[in-house]
């Protein structure tokens, strides 16, 4: 007879002893950023039953698994409430994959790197803005690999959303409404452009030239349907995070750009869509103008944080399934991982946001969103915004940074307003209508050819 040191309860034990003190670094036999820096993997910081699906399940699920409405009970404790309700009760399923354990493929190369070289290096200032020892702003990589609060958990989102130097995404979009029907469809294009943390070696350094005191640019352009294609919305972000950014628009219809109120952040970025500026990568706005962050949970959880990227399909589109017309949510994979950390936040610079608070759940390993919870100011659960990524890798095919590593991003969203039962699904597409392609980090200058005044009229027309 086998006899196993470290079995299922003394997993559970450790976890739920370091959830509820809400302290301690992440891991369960070994301190896991410590493990993961030295061998490049976390075998060696949890047991088998956290990185097995089987074994935690002591063999009710195995991967290769559909979990549907009918086993979704055997697993409620490794989803959140949503995820649940859209299995339970409207028809969602998924597949379990298993759980990568190379740290190299949960990262964007540079970005890693940089996490490993600068690890030790980042603080607070008096204000709570992130800084180096040596008082500049951050230098690149996750600031907190090993975060210990709140704080620490949303500046790792803050300071680098896309987690490349620039990048440019094409996002075919649709709204399924509550009978099963597309109620909306729109393609976007999102460019990016970080000023600080840069971490490409072709890089001029950790910051942009003459943009050192911005955290980054953000650059958005509908081009598909007609009636909302040509509209697009350029961000300015500060380095201080206590300072609204600056927006600026081009509406075909006014032909011309304005400026936006500075708070207009809890607004549909077009009619239907469940997306707002504040919901980007779970922290859309500055990381100072929301406040009393909290660590409320460690555990394991299921989640879509590898092998999802589709080359293999039409645009790499995911299938779909789920409500009334079973065409509501993505049909994709989730791995068991071993350790999750789940904070609250709350938007204290918005006195009239329609959000008293969003829980944010981030995979350890990386400290990568893998789904968000927005409460209205009943403080009753209101919509998700759930994430799939992994690298861009599969058997056959990859796309390779400059050095020859698979590159990473994230691949497809979906945002549920559970109380209209409105789902948005966003893919990240190949393309999207208007010969618009995805890149990461290109060599095109985003910053003349996409972010300024006179780029918003050109893309508008």
């Amino acid at each position: 007879m086998h006899i196993r040191r470290f079995d299922f309860d003394y997993s559970r034990r450790r976890l739920l002893a370091r959830s509820g003190a809400l302290v301690g670094g992440a891991g369960v036999l070994q301190a896991l950023w410590p493990t993961m820096a030295a061998s490049g993997d976390i075998t060696r910081a949890y047991p088998d039953e956290l990185t097995h699906i089987e074994a935690f399940t002591k063999g009710q699920i195995k991967v290769g698994d559909v979990i549907d409405a009918d086993n979704i009970d055997l697993v409620q404790d490794l989803v959140d409430p949503i995820v649940y309700q859209e299995v339970k009760q409207d028809g969602r399923k998924f597949f379990m994959q298993d759980t990568p354990t190379a740290i190299e493929t949960l990262f964007p190369p540079y970005f890693l790197d940089a996490t490993l070289r600068n690890q030790g290096l980042a603080k607070f200032d008096e204000a709570g803005n992130v800084y180096t020892r040596d008082g500049q702003p951050w230098i690149g990589g996750l600031p907190f690999p090993d975060p210990q609060s709140g704080d620490e958990a949303i500046a790792n989102l803050t300071l680098s959303w896309g987690r490349h130097d620039k990048a440019i995404y094409c996002f075919p979009a649709e709204v399924i409404g509550p009978d099963g029907n597309k109620q909306y469809e729109y393609d976007f294009v999102w460019a990016e452009q970080q000023c600080t943390g840069l971490v490409h070696p072709d890089a001029p350094g950790p910051y942009l030239p003459g943009h050192e005191q911005e955290t980054r640019l953000q650059c958005i352009w509908f081009t598909h349907t007609r009636d909302v294609k040509g509209s697009a919305f350029l961000s300015v972000w500060h380095y201080d995070q206590r300072k609204i950014p600056e927006l600026f628009g081009y509406l075909p219809s006014l032909q011309r750009v304005r400026r936006f109120p500075a708070n207009q952040r809890f607004e549909p970025y077009m009619p239907g869509l469940n997306l707002y500026l504040s919901d980007a990568w779970s922290a859309g706005d500055p990381m100072l103008t929301w406040g009393n962050y909290r660590i409320i949970h460690r555990g394991p959880m299921l989640a879509s944080c590898h092998d999802q990227w589709r080359p293999d399909q039409d645009n790499w589109r995911h299938p779909v399934c789920g409500g009334k017309g079973g065409k509501s949510y993505w049909y994709v994979g989730k791995s068991l991982l071993p350790e999750v950390l789940v904070f609250e936040g709350e938007p204290v610079g918005y006195p009239n946001a329609p959000v008293s608070k969003r829980r944010i759940f981030v995979d350890v390993r990386n400290m990568n969103v893998l789904q968000a919870i927005t409460y209205d100011r009943r403080d009753e659960m209101w919509k998700s915004f759930e994430t799939g990524a992994g690298q861009r890798r599969t058997a056959t095919q990859s796309i390779l940074t400059k050095d020859g590593r698979p590159e990473w991003s994230f691949n497809w969203l979906i945002s549920h307003d559970i109380q209209s039962n409105r789902v948005t699904r966003v893919l990240q597409g190949e393309k999207c209508r208007g010969r618009w392609h995805t890149a990461l980090d290109p060599e095109d200058d985003l910053l003349h050819d996409y972010m300024t005044e006179q780029a918003l009229r050109r893309l508008g027309t």
